[in-house]
């Protein structure tokens, strides 16, 4: 069992350390050809609109045809992905290119939904019985995770002053290749398979547990791809910041992030129950994390501010410790509240969620940047986060809430 959670673990970061830096490559180097705020967030649209659907579809088919078959089919979407971007003529015309390049991040947003479920539902499936294990087991992949994307973040403003826009995505195809063929011959075929929904009325009936986490969940990860998608960037980069130094900070606050993620079971008291304390920590930090952005509205609006970039990332630093809480405790919430017959149609279902948030988060990073700034950006984050913190009280004590299709089956 611990071999193949290693195993999908480091399947899983080198996938994620591609995704991240396939994202700060597309949106470096079109901002760097004079695309708008908007426009750029308008080239994420269907990346996230894509993982709703992966999400939904990524769990069932896992049940029914076995983890490591739909990690090997979201790796080949992504190269296919990374090939289809590659390709990309300088001489077409701006709509074209725009076409394309959403539909290249739309099969890239597929394959790293498909992957996330998988690699997420596999967790559960390697655990040995014990809410004490599966939380730090969760915390690790994904605060580990979640440090390698930011590491991602870097080697993609790195890879594209080194080499440039499409050397760079040909390395990252390789790299995605060998870690394909390797999961494919180390893991068992059998992982993960269950009984899967028979209907969409049966995949859509989840537990009171599950439907309240991923109501908090997209408006979580609005809250954060808000401001950090398109408005910051775009921030750091008009007050004179370089690419380079732009995806470094993305990188840093990213692998802090992913780090406080990994040791989150240390900061959450256990319950025997593995539910009566870890919900009002929940709800503990989400308050805490709303606090963040409704502070940084009051000062980023002082007459006179020292350098208001400074400000601002010194403040999104601080955001990072209770997200980064939050967030672990929400994905060990998530599968303590799963049922064990269908864990990963209830974590795809939970992650359609997530990429439901980041896709709102996304156009509004954008537009709220263009009509009122980092301002508006953080304002937007404020509320969703409010909201968020409100949906905690609503969370059952316990994990046998179940949905009517769940008790029949």
């Amino acid at each position: 069992m611990v071999r193949n959670y290693l195993i999908v673990t480091a399947s899983y970061w080198g996938f994620t350390l591609v995704d991240g830096a396939l994202r700060m490559l597309v949106l470096l180097h079109f901002f760097r050809l004079g695309y708008t705020p908007f426009a750029l967030a308008f080239l994420f649209l269907l990346y996230e609109a894509a993982g709703i659907a992966a999400n939904l579809g990524g769990g069932w088919l896992a049940s029914r045809f076995g983890i490591p078959r739909m990690l090997a089919v979201g790796q080949s979407l992504q190269i296919a992905g990374l090939i289809m971007l590659s390709l990309l003529d300088p001489g077409w015309s701006a709509a074209a290119s725009v076409a394309w390049v959403v539909a290249a991040q739309g099969i890239a947003g597929v394959a790293k939904d498909v992957t996330k479920t998988a690699s997420k539902s596999a967790i559960k499936a390697t655990s040995a019985e014990g809410s004490g294990q599966l939380f730090k087991w969760v915390a690790w992949f994904t605060g580990s995770k979640n440090a390698m994307k930011g590491v991602g973040f870097f080697v993609g403003g790195l890879l594209l002053e080194l080499v440039g826009f499409r050397p760079a995505l040909w390395l990252m195809a390789a790299l995605l290749a060998v870690i394909l063929v390797v999961g494919l011959l180390s893991l068992p075929r059998a992982l993960g398979k269950a009984k899967s929904s028979k209907s969409i009325k049966e995949l859509f009936g989840k537990s009171r547990g599950v439907n309240l986490l991923a109501a908090a969940r997209i408006f979580m990860f609005g809250a954060r791809d808000v401001w950090f998608v398109v408005g910051l960037p775009v921030f750091l980069y008009a007050s004179g910041w370089r690419f380079l130094e732009v995806g470094g900070f993305l990188a840093a606050w990213t692998i802090a992030y992913g780090g406080i993620q990994a040791i989150a079971p240390a900061l959450v008291t256990r319950s025997a129950d593995g539910l009566s304390r870890e919900i009002p920590a929940a709800r503990l930090w989400a308050a805490l994390l709303a606090a963040v952005p409704i502070a940084l509205v009051f000062v980023m609006q002082a007459p006179g501010l020292w350098r208001p970039d400074i400000i601002l990332v010194c403040g999104l630093a601080l955001f990072g410790l209770p997200f980064a809480v939050n967030s672990s405790l929400h994905s060990y919430l998530i599968l303590a509240y799963a049922g064990s017959e269908k864990a990963a149609e209830d974590v795809g279902f939970y992650y359609a969620a997530n990429a439901t948030g980041r896709l709102m988060g996304i156009l509004l990073s954008g537009l709220l940047y263009q009509v009122g700034g980092i301002t508006a950006c953080l304002i937007g984050s404020a509320v969703m986060l409010v909201i968020c913190w409100l949906i905690t009280f609503l969370l059952p004590p316990s994990a046998a809430t179940t949905a009517p299709q769940q008790r029949m089956a």
